[in-house]
């Protein structure tokens, strides 16, 4: 995979540079601020080879592409040089949750990696000591544990920088306001219960560690910094917002927002507390079994501050109850690893094990196999849910901030009842897998059919759907064609046409879905569920239009050999690019087969493809 071509690809389908309001990636994601995700062709994306799906959560155009997804950020940052948010206008409406959710994302997102690493070095030293192969007096361990705590203890400080720069406030002044709360001279206060400012009596507090007194501080700072540029002189402004800031925010954040947001904390960690003990069993049940939809809802991110408030005042249950879902994951993908007889599918399910045992990262599995193979997603919610009981029934709690996997099982205490749950869980799901299989039973049964009576085109005995020609000229199979996305059937299945006449039309009836600017493609979604697309030429979209004629429009009804579009065939050549069109079938994961005419020449509205169902 070309990470370069990807990136092109992804930036193009999502609307351009010009719709790119912000850009960030997490561990498995790259996270689009669009300003009209109207814009985006999800589902070309989707098909691309390299991308796992689409997600659109919190205001934002999430495409998972693994843990290869660094490499495609960087190359799609060579491209539009995006920051992580910037100032332009967003033209769509975004409700208030959708809001929260995208602050939320966007200020924990680059932290993950570092705390991914801190929480597996810390993972790493329980087991090291638990095992007294490092002794916690040495200076070796209080080294290394500096270096696994230093990113929680100074948290406030750190995101306050990823706040500050997600609300567009200047982030170096919210480090400040952060490292406020952990300065000497601060601190220094917390040994007397209560103190003053300018009279006024505070409550000193340790704020090490916590999340929602620098979210609150943070939020109110950055619409206070706006305030104050359009009352300060812009000559003074570089010295003057900042000191105003600081000698407002911090005090108030003492007095007020510190104490409130430390409040709220403690407040929810007491819910969930309350709630695990009322009923730890049904808690880690409904933990257990919904993880893996809230992954895919992009809304995980959302209880990171509430897990870290908990870490704040000494364990959380959250985690310790999500790690039964996550290791009934590797159960279901070491099944299909084993149990696939296709090769491809063998090596790609097994090398989503690894990183999810070390690292808790199980977004390949997710949109790889289990949204893929939905007969999977049942063994998935029973063995999380069995195994998140065990573990709220038992009152497991993580006491770092480790992902769950393999190194966190050193955090999480009783560790007994936690390493029967996440190994049950894991177990269960595989042997489901194995019993019950992970493919579609009707599925099986179709390709059963189609291997003992060799099914033909022409024969009757399933459901198929015919798709006539689209254009008059030369059939190719797709391999000869000079573009990776479309040769290697990444976007699906079907043939090329290296066409005579400059003319397309409907190979079906349906609904022109998508009519590109350029003119180059269209896509089809016929009246029987066929995601038909036409691409005229290969790279031609540099054409910007010229040389295409297109006579119909996005939404327009067609039935089979209406005109479509109207091309120049000599002058595209002249302008350097081939004109062979791929035919692609891109919702081909509908379909048992997709079979093709085996002619060499074909004229417009002949048969070409039949669609097995």
């Amino acid at each position: 995979m070309s990470y370069q071509s990807l990136a092109k690809e992804i930036l193009d389908l999502v609307g351009g540079e010009q719709n790119v309001v912000g850009l960030t990636h997490c561990a498995t994601r790259l996270r689009f601020k669009l300003k009209n995700r109207a814009s985006a062709n999800k589902a070309e994306i989707q098909k691309l080879d390299g991308v796992l799906t689409v997600v659109e959560s919190g205001g934002q155009l999430q495409v998972v592409i693994g843990n290869e997804v660094p490499y495609v950020y960087k190359e799609i940052n060579q491209i539009g040089k995006f920051s992580v948010d910037t100032n332009s206008a967003n033209d769509e409406k975004i409700s208030i949750a959708s809001k929260i959710f995208d602050i939320i994302s966007g200020s924990f997102t680059p932290l993950i990696g570092a705390m991914a690493g801190s929480g597996v070095l810390k993972g790493l030293l329980a087991i090291l000591t638990t095992y007294h192969i490092l002794s916690p007096d040495s200076g070796t361990y209080h080294i290394l544990a500096a270096a696994g705590n230093a990113l929680f203890y100074f948290l406030p400080v750190i995101l306050a920088v990823t706040l500050s720069i997600k609300l567009g406030a200047n982030p170096y002044v919210g480090a400040s306001i952060g490292a406020a709360l952990l300065e000497p001279n601060f601190t220094g206060l917390i040994a007397g219960k209560t103190s003053e400012f300018l009279g006024i009596p505070i409550v000193p507090m340790n704020y090490s560690s916590t999340v929602f007194p620098i979210f609150i501080a943070i939020i109110l700072y950055s619409i206070l910094e706006k305030f104050l540029k359009k009352i300060v002189h812009k000559d003074i402004q570089m010295f003057l917002v900042p000191m105003l800031s600081l000698m407002i925010m911090v005090p108030l954040t003492a007095m007020a927002f510190g104490p409130f947001g430390v409040y709220v904390g403690e407040g929810i960690s007491g819910l969930i507390s309350f709630l695990t003990g009322k009923s730890g069993m049904l808690a880690g049940a409904v933990m257990g079994g919904s993880w893996a939809f809230l992954v895919m809802l992009g809304i995980h991110v959302g209880l990171t501050p509430i897990v870290a408030a908990n870490l704040a005042n000494g364990a959380d249950p959250l985690l310790a109850m999500v790690a039964a879902a996550i290791f009934a994951q590797i159960g279901i993908a070491i099944g299909i690893t084993i149990r696939s007889k296709d090769a491809k599918v063998k090596t790609v399910a097994g090398s989503t094990v690894f990183p999810a045992l070390v690292g808790g990262v199980t977004e390949p599995i997710i949109y790889g196999f289990i949204v893929r193979y939905k007969r999977t997603i049942p063994y998935l919610i029973i063995s999380g849910a069995i195994g998140g009981a065990i573990i709220g029934f038992f009152g497991v709690k993580q006491t770092a901030l480790v992902l769950p996997s393999l190194f966190a099982i050193a955090v999480n205490s009783p560790m007994v009842p936690y390493i029967i749950a996440i190994v049950g869980s894991m177990i269960l799901a595989l042997l489901l897998t194995l019993v019950f299989g992970y493919e579609d039973k009707k599925k099986i049964e179709v390709e059963k059919i189609i291997e003992e009576n060799k099914v033909e085109a022409g024969k009757t005995m399933i459901k198929k759907e015919a798709i006539v020609s689209p254009l008059t000229g030369v059939i190719k199979p797709l391999a000869d064609v000079d573009d990776p996305v479309f040769s290697s059937a990444a976007m699906g299945k079907g043939v090329a046409i290296e066409p005579t006449v400059g003319k397309a039309v409907s190979p079906v009836n349906g609904i022109v879905t998508i009519v590109f600017p350029t003119g180059h493609a269209i896509g089809i979604t016929s009246d029987e569920g066929a995601e038909i697309l036409i691409h005229i030429g290969i790279n031609t979209v540099q054409l910007e239009g010229k040389y295409y004629s297109p006579v119909v429009k996005q939404g327009d009804r067609v039935s089979q050999g209406d005109l479509l579009v109207n091309f120049d065939i000599e002058k595209i050549k002249e302008a350097g690019y081939p004109v062979i069109t791929p035919i692609i079938i891109t919702n081909t994961d509908r379909y048992i087969d997709i079979i093709d005419m085996k002619k060499e020449e074909v004229q417009a509205e002949e048969s070409l493809l039949t669609l097995v169902v």
